[in-house]
């Protein structure tokens, strides 16, 4: 039994979870009805989403613990890129919809008993609700945001520590990542069981009237996969950025397509940062910011939603209206939750720039949750995978600028690992 489970491990994670991909889908079409099988898949994701904010919050806390006096950080640069990925892959959608607008068919509302936000200040109010949340309901609650603030706080105040402190925090963390690795490992019975679900619930007959929609909104977000994050990471690093675009999506988008949860698919990325090599103490704070305010796909999911109900509703949209409506869905989309369908109720707020009532924008809300199979999912993943993907490029942007910093950290690290 060790062995046959050593060489489970050894094989690629990848493709265990192609395997556990197939396999679900022939069951799915097999034998729909034995529902049980969908348990591996919310076991998966239940296991995730409950251990991600203990991580998220020792490992930021004990990173910033560590972080000495004048220590170089990309973190200011990292988040420039994530507002910058959103406002244009906002832009992007926007010109997607004007190539090929759509018509929506609008029905009752999937989502009328819950309650969007009525505007940007309500939005705002909210973000800075979540910050002074009490920490430890931010862990149990997984509001990622609170998360980051407390433990961004107790990890300044912690400098001072002691040494054991500081040890026992990096302990804890260490702990935890190994759990994390022992969940992960599983993820090919978790996708197994989630892709079940949606092919013996939800089949693909639903999605087929509002394939033109689909298309939109998986085009844009492939358009920005594939052509627009390439060119900024190449801004960046100065080489092919096609080897770490596709590593990214290969390890990340994956499962976080599934998951449909950015802040479920923080372990997968802090895993492969490690996998590429970057400076822990850097991406233990970016990736579970990320999880929180890069929001490329939310913002592309605003965007279409809203010039599709505009045009729905035969109101025409001027350039200028739609780069507000950029701006809006760039900055609404990092105050979306990690969590599925984060992004569906930001809608209303984007449609009242165009004066749509909130019952027609609530209808569209409805829409959303109807492909939310196919469009959710890509969203998430595009948001997940470019978590790693600008984490990457600032660092070795910064690489790039500034060998003689990063030679003498690698023998210092080297140093002390002897």
């Amino acid at each position: 039994m060790k062995n046959l489970f050593k060489k489970w491990n050894s094989i690629s994670l990848v493709l265990r979870i192609i395997c556990g991909l197939i396999i679900g889908i022939i069951l799915g079409l097999v034998i729909p009805k034995v529902t049980v099988i969908a348990l591996l898949g919310d076991l998966f994701v239940g296991a995730l989403k409950a251990i991600a904010p203990l991580l998220v919050f020792f490992l930021v806390m004990s990173s910033l613990a560590h972080m000495g006096e004048g220590q170089k950080t990309n973190m200011g640069f990292i988040v420039m890129l994530y507002m910058l990925g959103n406002v244009m892959s906002a832009l992007v959608s926007v010109v997607a919809c004007k190539l090929f607008p759509v018509t929506l068919t609008l029905a009752e509302a999937a989502g009328e008993d819950m309650a969007p936000p009525s505007g940007v200040g309500e939005v705002l109010k909210n973000l800075l609700m979540n910050v002074v949340s009490n920490p430890v309901g931010s862990i149990v609650n997984a509001n990622y945001i609170g998360i980051l603030a407390w433990a961004c706080i107790f990890g300044i105040a912690l400098k001072a520590a002691s040494n054991s402190t500081k040890k026992m925090l990096d302990d804890f963390s260490a702990a935890i990542s190994t759990g994390v690795k022992w969940v992960i490992s599983f993820a090919p019975f978790g996708i197994m069981g989630l892709i079940f679900n949606v092919i013996s619930t939800s089949g693909l007959s639903a999605l087929l009237s509002y394939g033109r929609l689909i298309l939109v909104l998986v085009g844009s977000m492939a358009f920005v996969a594939l052509v627009m994050n390439p060119i900024i990471v190449f801004l960046c690093i100065r080489k092919n950025p096609y080897p770490l675009v596709f590593k990214c999506l290969s390890k990340s988008f994956i499962t976080a397509f599934f998951t449909r949860s950015s802040a479920a698919n923080i372990p997968v990325n802090m895993e492969l940062c490690e996998e590429l090599g970057l400076d822990e103490e850097q991406y233990s704070i970016s990736i579970p910011l990320g999880a929180t305010i890069n929001m490329a796909g939310a913002a592309i999911t605003i965007s279409v939603m809203a010039l599709s109900a505009a045009h729905t509703m035969g109101i025409s949209v001027d350039f200028g209206t739609a780069l507000i409506l950029c701006v809006l869905s760039a900055l609404s989309a990092a105050g979306a939750s990690g969590v599925a369908g984060g992004s569906l109720l930001l809608i209303p707020m984007a449609c009242s720039l165009f004066g749509i009532p909130s019952e027609v924008a609530m209808q569209v809300v409805g829409v959303g949750f109807i492909i939310g199979v196919i469009q959710d999912s890509c969203e998430t993943g595009l948001n997940s995978s470019t978590d790693v993907l600008f984490t990457a490029a600032a660092e070795f942007r910064d690489r790039r600028l500034h060998p003689e910093y990063y030679a003498k950290l690698a023998e210092s690290k080297s140093a002390e690992e002897a």
